[in-house]
């Protein structure tokens, strides 16, 4: 298995639009520069948070460019490029690798539901397909109704490029066994912010962070002094963050994240339907912990 540093903070970064619904790329860079100075080490375009559902591939192939002229060499772009079509996750994949970016993110085949041998099958034909491109799985039942299960993630754990896996089942007794039958290279990072401390206690590497586009270098923090031994300086970090981590989910993800840049002054604009604006009483809810943190 290939040895790949992602590093401890990675961005799911949202993707801004224009008042029109288009995708604002002036925008997307300013944030992607942003973002890669203040703690995040890679960023991952169009995922969940990126609003991938309702992005045409056309602008997804344009995100991962302006995204990679943005940061240049001081990050690493990490392109989603997953579907429940293993096709044509292969062909976007693909075509993303062929742009040089430094890995890519393949959800779960969501609505499918397929089979754990048919889980196997997809990730290991599109790893086959670009064997030079690092890939993370990611494993998040809530949303693709399938959870990827420890047995299946040590069988594709063994093929050279996948090389990590972003956990939001929420379940820590799977992550340690994931632990237990990977390598220890293998990446293990996870995909709520709420369980990146919890998740290091039992062999995680990091996070691929929602909270990170407000919190990054207190992010990178907990994560460096953790790793330090510094336990009680990390919970109290985390314990600080965690009323925004909460936040962050008062209703579907992106929604209140895109409305906490937007209480910032970012210019990121609204949501593309079927996703809808945050109500108003939990836009106050999420101003509070903001205006408690410091963050506007």
């Amino acid at each position: 298995m290939t040895s790949v540093d992602f590093g401890q903070v990675l961005t799911a970064m949202v993707t801004p639009l224009t008042a029109e619904g288009a995708v604002n790329y002036p925008v997307v860079e300013q944030l992607a520069d942003y973002l890669v100075s203040h703690g995040t080490e890679t960023l991952v375009v169009c995922g969940t948070t990126g609003e991938s559902p309702t992005l045409t591939w056309e602008e997804e192939y344009e995100l991962f460019q302006v995204v990679q002229k943005a940061v240049g060499n001081r990050g690493k772009v990490m392109a989603g490029t997953g579907s429940n079509s293993t096709h044509e996750a292969i062909e976007a994949t693909k075509k993303a690798a062929k742009l040089g970016v430094e890995g890519t993110l393949q959800v779960v085949p969501y609505y499918s539901k397929p089979p754990q041998e048919g889980l196997y099958q997809h990730f290991s034909a599109i790893a086959q397909s670009s064997p030079d491109l690092p890939m993370m799985l990611y494993n998040i039942p809530g949303r693709t109704g399938r959870n990827l299960e420890p047995t299946t993630v040590a069988k594709l754990a063994k093929l050279e490029n996948i090389v990590a896996i972003k956990e939001a089942s929420g379940d820590l007794d799977q992550v340690s066994t994931i632990r237990a039958s990977t390598p220890p290279e293998f990446g293990i990072y996870s995909g709520d912010d709420s369980l990146t401390l919890p998740l290091l206690a039992v062999g995680g590497t990091g996070v691929v962070s929602v909270a990170s586009h407000l919190v990054g270098l207190q992010l990178q923090q907990m994560i460096t002094e953790f790793k330090s031994g510094k336990l009680a300086v990390a919970q109290e970090i985390h314990l600080k963050l965690f009323p925004l981590f909460r936040a962050l989910f008062l209703s579907t993800n992106p929604i209140p994240v895109k409305t906490a840049l937007r209480l910032q002054g970012w210019d990121v604009g609204a949501l593309r339907s079927p996703l809808s604006e945050l109500p108003p009483e939990l836009e106050t809810q999420l101003k509070d912990v903001l205006t408690k943190l410091s963050l506007l």
